[in-house]
């Protein structure tokens, strides 16, 4: 997944609208064409240290899927990006068959196609979340093949394993008791794999069997989270997850390439709050928010590449500058970062990533939304407390909380409109508690409704 910047016009003071971000954070420069970093894969291929991930990408209108949802992508937006792209030196380009309302890998396949074959890598998944039968496996397989229109596939994951389904292994259920690794193993051999690997978002144990396999499957790649703040504190913010510390070095033992995604935590790195970004603009004023984040991931070098989903122009070209190339953190550049993460880690913000895996609602929430609005709401100090001292300060964050909220998120996709039925749960690769969240802010918004009396 992608680190990703959601999509939006750059945004007035205020959390007017959580799907958009300012542009702020990010500055302005010459983009270099020739100066991108390459990193090796398993058998030499050199790939761009900047992955495009292509599960954020532009709607017709603006906006996104989730508040329109009869929406189509715009593919000549995503054409003018990808072109941009592969002018600036990126040629390793991330999608799936469940991204974007399953829409990415076709629109994905034809901005690519309109470029030699030799000029980029696409990276596509076993994304058989809901029916892992042999059958419907190798269908999703093939039709991968269609809609990207290539005669093979660089790089073939498979999708976010790490869970356990009353105690059985998903890895297992999903690829080896059915046979499908099998089948893949075969294709690889075959040459219409290129190479294989797997995205992880799951429990330690999961992730320690699977990458000790490598002896058995030789596994060409691996897809990871990784960032300045899930290094060492991943598992803080959330117990079940695992600190990419362990992760890299598990697969920096095995000499396993590592891919990675959230290199921005959804955009969230990018778009500090007041106090921590102060931190980092004391020290390198030039450099956007973003570029830290590059810049730390640099410093490993069994990274083949970071995925960021851009759908912004000036996001790509900054995350551009940020790769070409990307120089190293100092030894007190990286004693300051992981002082921001620190603070970070403790900042009680909800850790989404807008990745959208808990979409659709079966009750119509717009569980992304409204995260994002209230971290945004957080990050501008915009959220009411009973400690607040001045009456002034309690009542402009109040209204600025009520009226954002009814503005980006319709009435009938709030919070209080979850019945806890845990749906969302098994599919959020944060392992965020979700109803809990939504009732922690349906009893917020209730409180500051109540204060209006």
């Amino acid at each position: 997944m992608t680190g990703a910047v959601v999509a939006g016009a750059a945004m007035a003071a205020g959390c007017d609208n959580p799907n958009s971000v300012a542009a702020e954070g990010y500055t302005p420069g010459e983009v270099p064409t020739d100066k991108m970093t390459y990193r090796p894969d398993a058998h030499g291929q050199q790939v761009s240290f900047l992955g495009f991930g292509m599960m954020r990408l532009p709607v017709e209108g603006g906006g996104d899927l989730r508040s329109k949802p009869d929406a189509k992508l715009d593919q000549e937006a995503i054409n003018q990006l990808v072109d941009y792209a592969i002018a600036h030196g990126v040629n390793y380009f991330d999608t799936s068959p469940v991204y974007l309302k399953g829409m990415s890998e076709e629109a994905t396949g034809i901005a690519l196609s309109r470029h030699p074959r030799d000029k980029w890598l696409i990276a596509t998944k076993m994304s058989n979340f809901r029916d892992w039968s042999y059958e419907a496996s190798i269908k999703m397989y093939h039709e991968s093949f269609e809609k990207l229109r290539v005669d093979h596939i660089d790089y073939y994951l498979l999708h976010s394993f790490g869970g356990l389904d009353n105690g059985v292994s998903d890895f297992d259920k999903r690829f080896v008791d059915n046979g499908v690794l099998d089948f893949l193993l075969k294709e690889r051999e075959a040459g219409r794999i290129r190479n294989l690997g797997w995205s992880f978002h799951g429990v330690q144990s999961e992730f320690d069997k699977v990458v000790a396999l490598h002896d058995k499957y030789h596994w060409d790649f691996a897809q990871i989270q990784m960032n300045y703040v899930d290094w060492h504190y991943a598992h803080e913010i959330e117990e079940e997850n695992v600190n990419a510390e362990h992760l890299y070095t598990e697969l920096d033992k095995r000499e396993i390439p590592a891919v990675i995604m959230e290199p921005l935590l959804g955009g969230r790195l990018g778009t500090l709050n007041e106090h921590m970004a102060s931190l980092l603009k004391a020290q390198e004023p030039n450099r956007s928010l973003a570029s830290w984040s590059w810049r730390h991931l640099g410093m490993y070098p069994r990274i083949m590449t970071a995925l960021s989903g851009m759908n912004l122009m000036e996001h790509l070209q900054d995350n551009i500058r940020s790769c070409s190339p990307a120089e190293p953190l100092s030894a007190d550049e990286l004693a300051l970062l992981d002082r921001v993460a620190d603070e970070f880690a403790h900042f009680p913000a909800i850790p989404c990533t807008s990745c959208q895996y808990c979409m659709p609602c079966p009750y119509g929430l717009d569980i992304p939304g409204i995260f994002a609005h209230y971290n945004k709401c957080l990050n501008e100090g915009n959220i009411a407390t009973e400690g607040t001292v001045e009456q002034r300060e309690f009542r402009r964050a109040r209204r600025a909380f009520l009226t954002s909220y009814d503005q980006s998120i319709e009435r009938l996709r709030q919070a209080d409109h979850c019945i806890d039925c845990g749906e969302c749960l098994t599919h959020c690769p944060q392992h965020i508690q979700i109803p809990t969240k939504m009732r922690m802010i349906e009893d917020y918004t209730n409180k500051l409704k109540d204060s209006l009396v």
